[in-house]
């Protein structure tokens, strides 16, 4: 070995081994992050009062709580209020819920109808075009109140490019419907479906748009998209 390079030849070694840590931390620091994350979501899942309900999936409310905390940084939802619709259960289970974050209770646990083009008793297919049909899932923020062709409605916008979006143009509102009733369900074997809308019970429609309206957030889980919707709400 030519001893005149050595010292050069330890410089670069040395270097090399100095950069190592740095890489293995940040990865390290990620990692703990989302463990972190994940910790914390929960405790809060476990302390949630169901209030004679029954809780969401964890898988649905842990996404569901990452993307409320990252809109509520982003000033785009502003109540401390989640409602959930998780559209991997059948229609004919009570599928949406409305969360108190701050009392850590549930509100409401109610049925929720999908679109008509999105299938049959289960959700399958989804879309952001107009005149599909069909529900599109992600991350909203609830808007306004309206009188509509079915009374009172809550206007949403959709936070995800790509996914939900158009949103407002297609008039995918709240409303309530006498098609989703347990009637219905009786008499069909299946639930009633909209044209896009995340349709509830007459009876419970008033109650829960006095509560999540004005800048709640809104999050309609499928797993089949979860990557998706993680997407959407970094871009």
């Amino acid at each position: 070995m030519n001893y005149k390079y050595f010292p050069l030849f330890f410089i670069v070694l040395l270097m090399s081994f100095t950069n190592l840590p740095n890489k293995f931390n940040s990865a390290e620091i990620n990692s703990k992050t989302e463990t972190n994350s994940v910790s914390k979501n929960v405790s809060i899942y476990n302390q949630l009062d169901a209030n004679s309900f029954v809780l969401p999936s964890f898988d649905c409310f842990n996404l569901a709580l990452d993307g409320f905390h990252l809109l509520k940084e982003k000033g785009l939802v502003q109540k401390n209020i989640l409602t959930v619709i998780d559209f991997s259960l059948s229609s004919n289970m009570k599928r949406l819920w409305v969360i108190d974050l701050d009392k850590k209770i549930i509100l409401f646990q109610t049925l929720v109808a999908h679109g008509r083009n999105t299938g049959d008793e289960f959700a399958n297919q989804f879309s952001n075009k107009a005149a599909s049909f069909k529900s599109s899932i992600g991350f909203y923020a609830t808007a306004e109140i309206y009188d509509g062709k079915h009374g009172k409605s809550l206007k949403l916008d959709g936070l995800e490019k790509g996914l939900n979006d158009k949103a407002r143009e297609r008039a995918v509102v709240i409303h309530g419907a006498d098609y989703v009733s347990e009637t219905f369900i009786k008499q069909n074997k299946r639930l009633g479906r909209s044209q896009g809308c995340p349709a509830i019970p007459v009876e419970m429609n008033a109650k829960i748009i006095n509560v999540i309206k004005d800048k709640s957030c809104l999050f309609i889980y499928h797993p089949s998209a979860a990557n998706q919707i993680i997407s959407g709400l970094a871009s």
